[in-house]
């Protein structure tokens, strides 16, 4: 039996251990547990010795730290997906370890971890500090099956406690940002305008008509890309370093997506325009290469214009206007970049295999929508988009430091905050606004329905004509509402589809049909008829 010792002012509980020795009753951070009655300490003696009785007593020093326990036990054995792995360890390091490393595993309490969140959120983001207490209620939950003395799990969150007021408006993420079909063919061209080349007009237009995720459209090699149709069997998902992993699309959600007869015509296009070797980092023959020159075959303007002995800003005029310079001077900028190897910098094989998030985000994605590029660092604040006012709206971007000096307008945003992702908002809610049945906007989605009524959904070909014409319709439409505005385009395949248009409707010999539906169009979209040269 356990018995009381007097220790001065105090008491403490001792009980006899398995080796025969005796232990002292401590708490749950393995300091003796003073008792100011005698009586007090001999319950606390009884309670441990009957432990070790009946073997279900742990010696403290055998319960690790929250620290030894993570790094010696619990993430040794975990196998997850690529970024996972990638995302765990800082987290771990730089949220959980700085406030709970130090304590004993079953020291951890509900009150310890309402005070860390509450810390939390008054430094991060609330979707943030959700992501790291997952974490933290997964890492306890798996110590309950691994450490004995580890009884509850302290980060399981009790129903119907804490506030309810506004709980959700913490957890909830910013709206994503739609738009028309017209701002969809908007942001296309001017994502063309801004890499030079027609191949981020067909690629942001398949993202909006077909809806594939950024990671889907990235990795779709040459052989998915099939006459009505898109298959979607690979993604290239991009970690934190910027290196891409091939793998299956998120939830395996490997599914054909319908193309309507314009789009298929369009990825026929880009599939003879785009490289046909395969990439050296994943052996893929990718429909959409990056714009992005390798950076150890970059060339920089300043060296060009050292060689050639002008000034920086005249290399950029050279490269994005040359016919602001003057003959003599375009040709010592080219004889320059030749030596130098400039010229060679926009093939194939000089050129990254695949874009970044990022950089398609600030140098494609957020200035085509929102007329402005995005912040880089305290030296490269926002600035908006330069352009030339020319013959051909939207104009011609102009670049480098002195862009403003030689701009004549700006363009006005077209849908701020819309992001690669948007346009697979923009997708579904076009299905729904033309009516297209749930089961088929999941399938075409990629999305998982697991209610009961799913099972007795079925797609027929109707649907998938219905929905073909439906995309079709608003393609035309859009098509239109943009000629209204311009008949002509600086982007080649733009301003082809324009003609072709316009071709069609001379043929059917009706003008009061088109001025018509040019007024009909017109009305689609005021705010860009009348600001489209707006600085």
């Amino acid at each position: 039996m356990g018995y009381p010792e007097k220790r001065g002012t105090y008491y403490r509980g001792r009980y006899k251990l398995p080796d025969g020795k005796y232990g002292t009753v401590q708490d749950s951070e393995g300091r003796t547990v003073r008792f100011e009655k005698k009586r007090d300490a001999k319950r606390a003696a009884d309670a441990a010795e009957a432990q070790v009785r009946a073997g279900t007593h742990v010696d403290r020093a055998d319960i690790p730290t929250f620290a030894e326990y993570v790094n010696c036990t619990w993430w040794p054995v975990q196998d997850l997906a690529p970024s996972t792995m990638q995302n765990y360890p800082s987290h771990i390091q730089l949220h959980l370890l700085p406030y709970f490393g130090d304590k004993l595993i079953t020291a951890i309490t509900r009150a310890d971890i309402a005070a860390w969140e509450k810390g939390q959120r008054a430094l991060y983001a609330a979707s943030s500090v959700t992501t790291y207490r997952s974490i933290l209620h997964l890492i306890l939950q798996d110590a309950v099956e691994d450490v004995p003395a580890m009884l509850v799990n302290p980060a399981a969150r009790r129903r119907g406690r804490g506030r309810r007021a506004g709980r959700r408006a913490q957890s909830r993420g910013p709206e994503k940002v739609v738009t028309t079909p017209l701002g969809a063919l908007l942001v296309a061209e001017r994502a063309a305008l801004l890499t030079g080349r027609d191949n981020e007009f067909i690629e942001t237009i398949t993202t909006a008509y077909t809806g594939m995720r950024w990671g889907e459209v990235v990795g779709l090699d040459r052989e998915y890309v099939r006459d009505r149709s898109i298959r979607v069997e690979w993604q290239l998902y991009e970690l934190a370093d910027g290196t891409f992993v091939r793998c299956p699309p998120k939830d395996d959600s490997m599914r054909d997506i319908d193309t309507p007869a314009f789009l298929a015509g369009l990825l026929a296009e880009q599939r003879r325009r785009c490289p046909r070797g395969q990439c050296a980092c994943h052996g893929m023959r990718t429909m959409f290469q990056s714009a992005t020159v390798r950076q150890e075959l970059r060339v920089s303007h300043a060296r060009i214009a050292e060689l050639a002995g002008v000034s920086t800003p005249t290399v950029s005029r050279v490269r994005h206007r040359p016919e602001a310079v003057s003959q003599a001077t375009t040709e010592r900028v080219l004889a320059a970049m030749a030596e130098l190897g400039a010229l060679e910098e926009t093939s194939p094989e000089h050129l990254m295999p695949h874009w970044t998030r990022d950089d398609h985000r600030s140098r494609v994605t957020e200035p085509a929508a929102s007329g402005w590029y995005p912040k880089h660092g305290a030296s490269d604040p926002a600035r908006p988009v330069c352009v030339v006012a020319g013959d051909q709206w939207p104009g011609t971007v102009v670049r480098g430091r002195w862009s403003a000096t030689q701009a004549t307008a700006c363009w006005a945003p077209v849908a701020g905050g819309l992001t690669n992702h948007g346009f697979r908002h923009c997708h579904s809610t076009w299905l729904e606004d033309l009516g297209t049945p749930s089961v088929l906007i999941d399938e075409r989605m990629g999305h998982l329905d697991g209610s009961v009524s799913a099972r007795y959904k079925h797609i027929t070909q109707g649907m998938r004509d219905r929905m073909l014409a439906g995309l079709s319709q608003l393609w035309a439409e859009s098509l239109a509402a943009r000629a209204a505005l311009s008949p002509r385009s600086p982007v080649a395949v733009l301003d082809r589809l324009l003609q072709e248009r316009s071709a069609h409707l001379l043929s059917q010999n009706s003008p009061q049909r088109v001025i018509s539906q040019a007024i009909r169009t017109v009305d689609m979209a005021p705010d860009l008829h009348l600001s489209k040269w707006t600085a």
